[in-house]
């Protein structure tokens, strides 16, 4: 018996009816690849969400609850971003391939105005599959995750956290100083140890830093749409 088995190699198409086959094959694969990556973005959003309700809920609703529980929450999230931002960058690439096909291929085909010579496009997606790279950096990554989903998360989290500290009815020990509400807030953001001033620059530096990736630069593409 041998020690190898023998390099068999695959058969090209030969005709336009094989090459069409094998195109048709190759769009349903990538498609289904897209889809999958899609499915985890959503998988990650729903936990996102899951993970918000849960712990407003708990912190909301009882007195008990420290506010530092939705400063958990933020951590949470944010990394639940950098999870989500990770995949999408995956469903990007094969977006890509797709976007080729529906451009290049079907486009052409519904115009009914064919081409001919070399097609770039092709080489390029042969390229892509040699050596495929991925074509947004996880900065933009995050910050088009940011934009469509996370930022409503920490928008409805730092109100919840300014509502539980700034209520005594939500904080037990907790009471209200008409004549210093300034001071008072400030003394119910303290986190144990940690002064309530330095919790509240952190958290303002914190949604600084998430206004800023939002509203820096602009998305690749212009107008197109993206996931």
């Amino acid at each position: 018996m041998p020690d190898t088995l023998p390099i068999v190699t695959p058969t090209l198409p030969t005709n336009s009816v094989e090459a069409t086959n094998l195109m048709i094959h190759y769009y349903r694969a990538e498609m289904t690849r897209m889809n999958a990556w899609r499915s985890r973005l959503d998988l990650t959003s729903n936990w996102a969400i899951t993970v918000v309700a849960a712990l407003l809920s708990v912190s909301l609703s009882n007195a008990n609850a420290h506010h530092g529980l939705t400063l958990f929450a933020m951590v949470i999230i944010l990394l639940m971003l950098f999870v989500e931002a990770r995949r999408y960058r995956y469903c990007d690439v094969y977006r890509m391939r797709i976007r080729q096909f529906e451009r290049h291929y079907f486009g052409q085909f519904f115009e009914a105005d064919p081409q001919g010579g070399p097609e770039p496009w092709l080489k390029m997606l042969a390229q892509d599959l040699r050596h495929p790279k991925f074509r947004i950096t996880l900065a933009l990554a995050l910050r088009r995750r940011l934009r469509r989903n996370y930022v409503w998360m920490f928008a409805i989290l730092l109100c919840a956290w300014i509502v539980k500290i700034a209520s005594p009815d939500l904080q037990a020990g907790a009471s209200l100083d008409a004549a210093r509400p300034v001071a008072t807030l400030v003394g119910h953001a303290a986190v144990g140890p940690v002064p309530g001033w330095m919790v509240l620059t952190l958290v303002a530096g914190f949604y600084l830093g998430l206004a800023i990736a939002c509203l820096k630069g602009k998305d690749r593409g212009g107008d197109e749409v993206h996931v």
